[in-house]
């Protein structure tokens, strides 16, 4: 594995390492904000520190481009997210953790479909993805009664597949030599423009009196810069680096992520179950990048 493969793969998992902490951090603004304004706040906050990173204003090359852009925004930013938080609201927050987590199957099958030339998906990813998602599942439920809920279970699926909508959506876009924080800035700037019906269909007054509180700014600004921000640019330069159905993988580690920072920042303990899960977790990813089991 040559050096700028490495970086792509150590890139993907910081990132993942970072969006794993993030439920942490959107739990406690809960506390004083409504999820939609804590999503709109968080990517606003992205979008002007990315025009502080990088300045420079650069032209989009055609149309097509710019609908690209804008097919990114919409998918990645905002039905991604909308969808996930309304899917808590009717189902467990199990049940979308174990759904999302078939956002890179949902990558795979699209990149297959829609670029002719991409390779058939490999026995190692399946093997991969199926350890992964029972880890996935052994972690989410751990010891607790599984129960469906058709809508809220749909809402969460239809997410993992505008993720991987949005993989396609950057694969397209990585070939035509634009500068990945303008890139990333532009899916902002679109992100945005789609999120606005939200803030007109619900009650979006954010109580800035609240931001006083270290707490509360210290989470909004590491959601907005770090998470969101410097996340997506650095997620998006890995997907270009190895590809978009490898980078998706990483998406297992997010329960993972999840765990380790909960046992850390809220002291929670770690159960048997998983700790299980999380070794089949870390066994599927490492057989879904051909880590373990070479193909021939």
């Amino acid at each position: 594995m040559d050096k700028s493969l490495i970086k792509g793969h150590i890139t993907a998992a910081l990132t993942i390492a970072v969006w794993g902490t993030t439920y942490i951090s959107t739990k406690i603004l809960l506390e004083a904000f409504s999820p939609t304004e804590i999503l709109i706040t968080r990517f606003i906050m992205g979008y002007i520190f990315l025009w502080i990173l990088h300045p420079k204003v650069q032209r989009v090359k055609n149309v097509r481009h710019e609908l690209l852009f804008a097919g990114a925004g919409l998918s990645g930013m905002t039905l991604y997210y909308l969808l996930e938080n309304v899917s808590l609201m009717y189902t467990s927050a199990s049940n979308v953790g174990v759904i999302i987590a078939a956002a890179p199957f949902f990558t795979a099958i699209l990149i297959k479909l829609f670029y002719k030339g991409e390779k058939s998906i490999s026995i190692n990813f399946v093997i991969g993805f199926i350890l992964a998602g029972t880890g996935i599942a052994l972690i989410s439920y751990n010891g607790a009664a599984l129960k469906l809920n058709p809508k809220g279970d749909f809402l969460a699926l239809l997410g993992a597949f505008m993720w991987g909508v949005y993989s396609v959506i950057i694969k397209s876009i990585e070939g035509e030599k634009y500068n990945t924080v303008f890139v990333t800035r532009r899916i902002f700037f679109w992100g945005i423009v789609t999120m606005l019906p939200i803030v007109l269909f619900t009650d979006f007054h954010p109580d800035l009196a609240a931001l006083g509180q270290p707490k509360y700014i210290f989470n909004i600004i590491f959601l907005g810069i770090v998470a969101s921000a410097i996340c997506f640019a650095t997620w998006n330069y890995a997907v270009r680096v190895v590809g978009a159905v490898k980078t998706s993988v990483y998406i297992y580690l997010t329960p993972v992520v999840t765990i380790v920072t909960s046992i850390i920042v809220l002291d929670e303990k770690l159960t048997l179950l998983s700790a299980i899960g999380t070794a089949l977790v870390l066994i599927g990813l490492l057989i879904s990048e051909d880590l373990i089991i070479r193909k021939k």
